[in-house]
């Protein structure tokens, strides 16, 4: 979940602005084997949203294959399952970078009955959270997860999933606390990292906020002048808060460059421009928002902007 509180004024009009996550589609392939490494033909592999009710599902071909397109950005639980065999992951879905998900099916019956018990438990309370999460249970949400780093203290995505129900709730010390602790065990984590950056994003704490952007950025490929827009568009908002609509107003280029079709990142940019003075750009790229969405929530607005900025 990515969440930013943007603070502008238009030289036209004085605004706030919020600045929505791009609706952005992306997808997600893998291949299921055997324990023995054989591919599982007709495993059925299930793609839920751990913040909403969205949900897919698709079948392995015989080389073990599945491939799911049309997913929006997001967080998803990855379940691949035939006949009583049954593994899960947690990916996080971006625009533009294509993810590959893999299992081994296994049997437990090397485990013993305590053991198998205990994962069952362990797996019945983690299925509470995310349920909690995606009905909007915040609370329930955040008691569910504290109790699965208890059991797995080792659950990089645990503490992932608190920091942004924490965040939702406003509780930023115990989000900041739970996304730092999810980047040591995960450090790889680009996700971890750009919640951090949304934490202290929220508390005005832009120089921190913008460092953990650009971890975040380098992690997910967005670095070197390239890769991906999110991360560039989201490096573009901390920026933009920090007053540095200059800077800002780089990174949005960046991002429509890597994703022409990144609609918030043409309205952000128009309005960098807009509060640069750079009104002929700005309205070049309002225009570019209205060619990526036409429909989208800022329309209305950027019509209305259109018919005062010079032609």
């Amino acid at each position: 979940m990515r969440t930013h509180l943007i603070r502008g004024v238009l030289a036209l009009a004085a605004v706030l602005v919020m600045a929505d996550p791009s609706a952005a589609q992306s997808v997600i392939r893998g291949r299921v084997v055997d324990q023995g490494g054989k591919p599982v033909d007709g495993a059925t592999v299930t793609i839920e949203a751990t913040e909403s009710n969205r949900r897919a599902q698709v079948k392995t071909n015989r080389n073990g294959e599945y491939m799911q397109i049309g997913l929006p950005s997001g967080r998803y639980n990855v379940t691949a399952a035939k006949d009583n065999l049954k593994a899960v992951q947690q990916t996080n879905i971006s625009q533009g970078a294509p993810v590959e998900l893999n299992f081994q099916l296994t049997p437990t019956s090397g485990l013993t009955p305590e053991q198998v018990k205990a994962n069952q438990e362990t797996q019945a309370l983690a299925q509470q959270a995310i349920d909690a999460m995606r009905a909007g249970r915040d609370d329930e949400a955040i008691q569910r997860f504290n109790e699965l780093v208890v059991k797995v203290p080792t659950c990089s995505d645990c503490y992932y999933n608190l920091g942004v129900a924490y965040s939702k709730r406003q509780q930023f010390a115990d989000a900041e606390a739970s996304f730092r602790k999810a980047t040591e065990l995960a450090p790889n984590s680009a996700d971890a990292y750009t919640g951090l950056a949304n934490v202290y994003n929220a508390q005005k704490k832009f120089d921190l906020a913008q460092q953990a952007s650009a971890k975040a950025a380098e992690l997910a490929g967005a670095g070197g002048g390239g890769g991906n827009a999110e991360a560039l568009y989201n490096q573009g908002v901390i920026l933009w808060n920090a007053g540095k609509f200059a800077d800002a107003k780089v990174q949005f280029e960046a991002a429509v460059k890597a994703d022409p079709k990144l609609a918030m990142a043409y309205y952000q940019l128009g309005m960098a421009n807009v509060n640069l003075g750079q009104l002929p750009e700005a309205r070049k790229a309002f225009e570019g928002y209205l060619a990526a969405d036409p429909n989208g929530a800022k329309a209305a607005e950027v019509q209305t902007f259109l018919k005062q900025l010079p032609q």
